[in-house]
């Protein structure tokens, strides 16, 4: 990641958590108030999606600012995927651990590239991202890599025969204050045809 220039970038973690009003305070019973924490090391970043403990993942330049103060960054946003249920040491888990995790976030290392390691096949797990992940480096502030781990839970059935259809997962990436606004308010229609056409109502 290269937020708003080659530079130093650091992964936040924005926890959404519930608050409860006093009593008398409002008719309201709670809110959501969202919690930043900016991850040290890579174990920090080391992220299971929870459906009840939901997140934002923010990747930041704290460099640079937006004209209210925010940090430039850009967010995460997860898709479809899905967490292996092997057992950590068994052999095919081993080389795909990076499906330990939906996300993980390492400082760069030009020799890591292959999240299941340089030979999947022959892996042993030793040269995988697990690997890398666990030696705990700092990354904040740093020149970091994002890795986000697409994934679904197959069940055959009768559909799939004689030629299975197209299943896909994806993610996104958003912009998070980078913008000093809706970018999108300065972009000219693509024809004339988008422009909104008003006409005088035929008189009765």
């Amino acid at each position: 990641m290269d937020i708003d220039g080659p530079s130093n970038n650091s992964f936040v973690k924005v926890n959404l958590q519930k608050e409860m009003t006093s009593p008398g305070e409002s008719p309201r019973r709670s809110y959501l108030k969202a919690v930043r924490n900016v991850a040290k090391t890579e174990k920090d970043a080391q992220i299971k999606l929870k459906l009840y403990d939901p997140s934002e993942f923010h990747v930041i330049n704290s460099n640079k600012k937006s004209r209210v103060g925010n940090p430039v960054g850009y967010k995460v946003v997860p898709g479809g995927t899905a967490a292996s249920l092997l057992d950590h040491d068994d052999p095919p888990q081993k080389r795909a651990a990076f499906t330990n995790n939906q996300i993980w976030v390492t400082p760069y290392n030009e020799s890591e590239q292959w999240a299941a390691g340089l030979f999947v096949y022959q892996s042993q797990g030793d040269d995988t991202l697990a690997v890398w992940s666990d030696r705990d480096r700092a990354i904040e502030n740093k020149d970091i890599v994002v890795w986000y781990t697409l994934g679904f839970h197959h069940i055959p059935c009768q559909e799939d025969f004689p030629i299975m259809p197209t299943v896909s997962s994806s993610f996104e990436i958003k912009p998070v204050n980078f913008f000093e606004s809706n970018p999108i308010l300065n972009i000219p229609p693509n024809s004339p045809k988008d422009l909104p056409i008003c006409k005088a109502a035929a008189s009765a």
